[in-house]
């Protein structure tokens, strides 16, 4: 075979020698020598020997089924025989069948994919179904659902404007305990940062001109510039404890930033920084990480700098946290809230600040209430 292949390029560059009409039959004579001369050298191998003598490329063109003149290209694959044409199922319709042309399948260039795509018998069209896509709904829970156990004068006292609250120390036990199973454990929380007091409250604002959501409740917490300008009461009247309030660019960047806009979407969480300047401590310097669950927001606030009553340091960083947890219940906007935080048996002899951090306590839920009601002002809008 490889004589033929050497032969075969000799007559290529030899052939314009006999390309001229006056030697037509030398060129026809040279043909018919080199085919009885291809004759003379062809053989079939033993079979035996066809695995060890014959390349990989020449298998098929040596094969008795597959004659030379049926030789497969490089590349391609071996088509099936053809079966017989099956008839359709006699569960399917004219309008169902699966050899039906499709007419509105086009290609981009507009040519139909029943001219450019290659169908055998078996082949057929199908029309897949639309996905869809729904957003879970749940039903919106009850106060009663949340705190189960609370008696008829907790759960009034917690409806009415002065709200539950609860100082206690590290070794006492809370009594605003929400049902376990919700998974809301602000307590294990701010146990966490190992404080020496705690504060617990709980309050529900009823809706007013409409019912709130939980971007209602994010766009209130967005205004921080409005803090300062909710009063704490101290024997009938009023005292603006928060004399600055203001969000940060971070940490140590200090310089103050504007609030942004309200928003249309919720993030799954984020954190700000706020300075809050105050008569007794000065500058309070605050992170809040915000949250987002399924039924409501959580906002905890912590201090990562020093605290300071007249210069003096009380309270070291991130031994102040707040964690305040809403949720739009069926009888309005549910606030629970714990903070706590660590001062040393020295200075808590001295200096009693459970009553100063429950008035703030106030003012930071005054400022959510008015936020929620400035949401419906906006929306009025």
């Amino acid at each position: 075979m490889r004589i033929f292949i050497v032969l075969l390029s000799l007559f290529i560059l030899i052939s314009p020698l006999y390309a001229q009409d006056d030697e037509s039959d030398d060129w026809l004579f040279f043909f018919e020598e080199l085919f009885i001369f291809e004759e003379t050298f062809s053989f079939d191998p033993n079979p035996e020997d066809v695995d060890e003598e014959t390349p990989p490329d020449e298998e098929i063109f040596l094969s008795e089924e597959t004659p030379p003149s049926e030789e497969i290209p490089p590349g391609e694959e071996i088509l099936p025989a053809e079966e017989p044409f099956e008839e359709p199922q006699p569960s399917l319709t004219d309008e169902d069948s699966p050899l039906e042309p499709q007419p509105n399948l086009t290609t981009d260039e507009g040519s139909s994919l029943a001219e450019d795509t290659f169908m055998d018998d078996d082949a057929f069209f199908f029309e897949a179904p639309p996905l869809i896509f729904e957003v879970p709904t749940f039903e919106t829970r009850s106060f009663d659902a949340i705190f189960p156990d609370f008696s008829q004068i907790q759960r009034m006292t917690a409806m009415s404007d002065q709200g539950l609250r609860h100082y206690f120390l590290k070794d006492e036990p809370a009594t605003l305990i929400p049902n376990p199973d919700l998974e809301i454990d602000l307590l294990g929380s701010v146990m966490k940062k190992k404080p020496s007091h705690l504060i617990e409250a709980l309050a529900v604002v009823p809706y007013n001109e409409k019912e709130f959501d939980l971007l209602d409740i994010y766009n209130a917490l967005g205004r921080i510039e409005n803090i300062k300008d909710h009063p704490a009461y101290m024997n009938g009247n009023e005292l603006y404890i928060f004399t600055e309030s203001t969000r940060i660019e971070g940490a140590r960047n200090r310089r103050a930033i504007p609030d942004p806009a309200p928003t249309v979407t919720l993030p799954f969480s984020q954190t700000m920084y706020l300075r809050l300047k105050e008569i007794n401590f000065g500058n309070l310097f605050i992170r809040a990480d915000v949250s987002i669950s399924m039924y409501g927001i959580t906002y905890s606030m912590t201090n990562f700098t020093d605290v300071r009553y007249y210069l003096v340091p009380v309270m070291k960083a991130e031994r102040f946290t707040t964690i305040i947890y809403l949720e739009p219940v069926k009888e309005g906007i549910l606030i629970y809230s714990i903070t706590g935080f660590y001062l040393p048996g020295f200075i808590a002899d001295k200096v009693n600040l459970t009553p100063n951090i429950n008035r703030r306590i106030a003012i930071f839920i005054s400022w959510i209430t008015d936020g929620l009601s400035q949401q419906v002002s906006t929306a009025a809008e």
